[in-house]
C-alpha cells in the first residue's frame, strides 16, 4: 500500500511538471523526490512519467493514478476534519460551493451567520456553475453546494433538497429604451439588444430559444455581479431570480421588463447538494441548517 505521502509528490510533480519546481512546492531535495515518485512506480509495477529535458510528462498510467490520488488525497483532508470537529466547532475547515444566483444572497448570509456562531472554522467557498461544481463534489474537492438543481434530481450519486422557488424577472437600467415600450413586451420586442446570463440549464435554454422568437443569451458569464454591473452600464438585458435584484429595483438601481412567459421559465431552482450516501462533517451540518433557516425566514420584497 503506497502512503499517502507519495502520492501528494506524485499530485506536486504532476501539477508543476518539473522535479525541482515540485520539489521546492513540497520541501523535499530534488534527489528525495526523485526516490520518492520511484518508489510510488515500484509499488505500482507502472511508469507514472516520462523524464525529459523541459520536465516530465504524464503516461496513461500516470493520468489514471492522478486522477485516484486526488480523491484520495481529498478523502483523507476531509475525515481529518471531520474528526477534528466531532464534539465541538473550534478548528477545521468547511469547503462548499455555489452557483451565481445563490450566490448572490442566501449563501453568503448563511455563511455569515456560520462565522458569527463558528468563527474559527475555516470557510471554503468555490463559485461555478452546476457542472462543474457537481464534479468536485464527485471528486470530494467540496462538502456540498447550493445551485440550480433541475439536472441534478435524476442523478443516484446526489441527495438534493429543494429550496425556496422565487419567479424570474427580465431586468434592465432603469433608463432603458425599452420602459418606454407597452408593457408586457412580447419577446419580439427583444430584438436588437443583447441579453446576459449565466450558463442555462438545458430546458431553460431550450424554452427560451422557442419563446416567440427570442434569439437566446448572447453574453455567458457566471458572475452575478459582473451581469448586474454589465446591464447597470448598458443596454444589456438579463434574467435572475426575482430574490437577488428585489432590493436593488426597490433601490432604483435597476427596473423590471415584464415578458410574457418569462416569469415560470426563469423562477429559481436552487437546492442544497451532497453526496448520496455520504454524511456531513459538524460544520457542514451546521451549515445546512442555517441554510435552511435563512431560506425559509428572509424577507424578500414582493413582487411588483
Amino acid at each position: 500500500m503506497n502512503d499517502l505521502r507519495q502520492l501528494r509528490h506524485f499530485v506536486a510533480l504532476a501539477d508543476h511538471g518539473h522535479f525541482a519546481r515540485a520539489a521546492e512546492a513540497v520541501h523535499l531535495s530534488q534527489p528525495a523526490l526523485s526516490r520518492s515518485i520511484q518508489a510510488l512506480e515500484a509499488g505500482l509495477g507502472c511508469n507514472l512519467v516520462d523524464r525529459h529535458s523541459r520536465g516530465i510528462s504524464l503516461t496513461a498510467h500516470g493520468r489514471l493514478v492522478l486522477e485516484h490520488a486526488r480523491r484520495l488525497l481529498a478523502g483523507s483532508h476531509a475525515l481529518s476534519n471531520a474528526v477534528s470537529q466531532l464534539g465541538n466547532l473550534a478548528s477545521g475547515e468547511l469547503r462548499l460551493g455555489s452557483g451565481p444566483y445563490p450566490a448572490a444572497r442566501l449563501v453568503p448570509q448563511a455563511i455569515g451567520q456560520f462565522a458569527q456562531r463558528y468563527p474559527q472554522v475555516r470557510v471554503e467557498l468555490l463559485l461555478d456553475n452546476w457542472q462543474q461544481l457537481r464534479t468536485r463534489l464527485l471528486n470530494d474537492e467540496l462538502e456540498l453546494f447550493i445551485a440550480d438543481t433541475r439536472e441534478l434530481h435524476d442523478d443516484p450519486q446526489l441527495r438534493v433538497e429543494a429550496l425556496r422557488r422565487h419567479p424570474g424577472v427580465l431586468f434592465c437600467r432603469p433608463q432603458h429604451p425599452l420602459r418606454e415600450r407597452q408593457m408586457p413586451l412580447h419577446p419580439s420586442d427583444l430584438h436588437g439588444y443583447a441579453l446576459a446570463g449565466t450558463q442555462l440549464p438545458q430546458t431553460v435554454a431550450e424554452h427560451l430559444e422557442h419563446l416567440g422568437g427570442s434569439q437566446g443569451l448572447s453574453i455567458q458569464c457566471d458572475s452575478f455581479m459582473v451581469l448586474k454591473q454589465l446591464v447597470s452600464s448598458s443596454d444589456v438585458l438579463s434574467m435572475a431570480p426575482w430574490d437577488v435584484i428585489a432590493h436593488d429595483v426597490q433601490a432604483g438601481r435597476l427596473a423590471l421588463l415584464p415578458l410574457r412567459g418569462l416569469r415560470p421559465l426563469a423562477s429559481s431552482a436552487y437546492g442544497i447538494v451532497s453526496r448520496s450516501g455520504h454524511s456531513l462533517s459538524p460544520a457542514a451540518e451546521q451549515l445546512l441548517q442555517i441554510l435552511r433557516e435563512q431560506d425559509r425566514d428572509s424577507e424578500i420584497p414582493e413582487l411588483p
